[in-house]
C-alpha cells in the first residue's frame, strides 16, 4: 500500500510543475516536499507496527487480528501514521500545499487531485492508523479532533476572503476533507458512514466546481472574481451549473452535500465518550463548532455566485464569449446527475458502506 501510495504522488509533481500555470514550480515543489515529509512519518509508523506486532507479517488483516501491540507503543506510533496520511487529507496545519497546488494545476489535474487523490488520506487514517492501532485511536482521538475541527472552520473562513475562484474551491476542499477526518475520529457507525459519503460527495462536487471554473477561465482568461460579473447573461448553461454546484456544496437538501453532512453531524452529536477525552461534553462541543462551517460555507458560495453571475457586464469583450459546447455540457450534466443521484438515493450507497465501516469499528472495539 505504501509503495502505490507514493507512486500516486509522483505524477502530481509533473502534472503541476510541467503543465501547470502561475507559480507552478513553487506549488509543485511545495506539494512534493510536504507530502514526502508526511510519507517519512508514515514509513516510521509502518515499520513500528511491523516490528512491535511480532514482525511476522505485513498483512493488514492479520496484524489487526493479532491485536498484540502494547498500548504505549500504539500511542507512540499512532501520531506518525495519522499525520502521515492526514497531510494528504489536508489536516491542519499541514494543509497549505493544497490551495497552492490546486491554483497552479490544470483543470483536469485539479479535478483528479481533489476528487480522488485527497481521499487516500482519509482512507489511510481509517484503514491503517485506526484499524491497526485501536487503543491509541481511542486514547488520542481528542487531540486530532481539535485539529480537524480547526480544519473545518479555518478552511471555510479562509475561502471567504479569497478572490481567485480556484483558491476559494481549494480552501473549501480543506474544510470538507477536514470533515471526513473529523467524522472518522468520532468512531461510531453513523459518523463513519457519513465520512465515506462525504468522500464521494466531495469528490463529485469538487470535480464539478473545478470543471466549471476551467470552462469559465478558458473563455474569460481570469479567475479573479473582481473582474467577473454578469456571466449569467453571457453563458447561462455554465452559470446555472455553477449555481447548482454551489447549492450542493453548501448542503442544500436533494444534493449529496446535505446527505453527507447531515449523516456526519447526527452521528457526531450522538457519539459516546471514549477513553482519553477530557470531558463528556467534548465531542458535542466539537460538533457544534464544526456545524458553524455550514453557515460560513453559505456565505462564501452565495458571495461568489452573486459577484460573478449577476450584475452588469463590466468588460464588454465578455459579450462576445460563447456558452458551453456540447461535450462540456455532457461532462457537467453527468457530474450534476451523480451529485443529485447521491442526494436523492442515499440509502443505496449507505447500505453498501455501513457493513464495511461496522467491521472496522468492531475491530477497534467501539461497537
Amino acid at each position: 500500500m505504501f509503495m502505490f501510495y507514493e507512486v500516486a504522488l509522483i505524477p502530481m509533481y509533473l502534472l503541476i510543475g510541467v503543465w501547470g500555470s502561475g507559480r507552478k514550480e513553487y506549488s509543485a515543489m511545495k506539494l512534493t516536499l510536504m507530502l514526502m515529509g508526511g510519507s517519512a512519518l508514515l514509513i516510521l509508523g509502518i515499520l513500528g507496527i511491523y516490528y512491535f506486532s511480532g514482525h511476522t507479517t505485513m498483512n493488514v488483516n492479520d496484524i489487526a487480528a493479532m491485536h498484540n501491540i502494547p498500548e504505549e507503543i500504539q500511542n507512540a506510533f499512532f501520531p506518525f501514521i495519522f499525520i502521515g496520511f492526514g497531510v494528504l487529507g489536508a489536516l491542519f496545519p499541514f494543509h497549505t500545499w493544497s490551495p497552492d497546488g490546486h491554483a497552479s494545476a490544470p483543470t483536469a489535474v485539479s479535478m483528479l487531485h481533489a476528487g480522488v487523490l485527497m481521499k487516500l488520506g482519509g482512507y489511510g487514517c481509517f484503514r491503517i492508523a485506526m484499524y491497526l492501532l485501536p487503543d491509541a485511536a481511542q486514547d488520542l482521538s481528542w487531540i486530532f479532533l481539535i485539529l480537524t475541527t480547526i480544519s473545518v472552520v479555518y478552511g471555510a473562513l479562509s475561502a471567504c476572503v479569497q478572490t481567485d475562484l480556484k483558491y476559494i474551491n481549494a480552501y473549501s476542499s480543506v474544510s470538507h476533507c477536514g470533515l471526513v477526518l473529523f467524522a472518522l475520529l468520532m468512531m461510531n457507525q453513523t459518523a463513519c458512514t457519513g465520512a465515506i459519503l462525504q468522500m464521494l460527495s466531495h469528490g463529485l462536487m469538487t470535480a464539478l466546481f473545478f470543471a466549471l471554473i476551467g470552462m469559465i477561465y478558458g473563455r474569460t482568461h481570469t479567475r479573479d472574481i473582481r473582474e467577473l460579473a454578469g456571466l449569467m447573461k453571457i453563458m447561462p448553461f455554465l452559470a446555472v451549473g455553477y449555481v447548482i454546484a454551489g447549492l450542493a456544496n453548501l448542503g442544500l437538501p436533494g444534493f449529496s452535500g446535505f446527505i453527507a453532512e447531515m449523516t456526519i453531524f447526527v452521528g457526531s452529536f450522538g457519539a459516546k465518550e471514549l477513553a482519553g477525552d477530557p470531558s463528556s461534553s467534548f465531542r458535542m462541543v466539537a460538533t457544534i463548532i464544526a456545524c458553524t462551517s455550514i453557515v460560513v460555507t453559505a456565505v462564501y458560495i452565495l458571495r461568489v455566485v452573486g459577484k460573478i453571475l449577476y450584475g452588469e457586464v463590466e468588460n464588454k469583450h465578455y459579450l462576445e464569449l460563447t456558452d458551453a459546447t456540447w461535450d462540456e455540457r455532457v461532462a457537467v450534466i453527468c457530474l450534476i446527475f451523480c451529485v443529485a443521484g447521491l442526494g436523492c438515493a442515499p440509502f443505496f450507497f449507505s447500505d453498501m458502506i455501513s457493513p464495511a465501516t461496522g467491521s472496522i469499528l468492531r475491530s477497534i472495539g467501539v461497537m
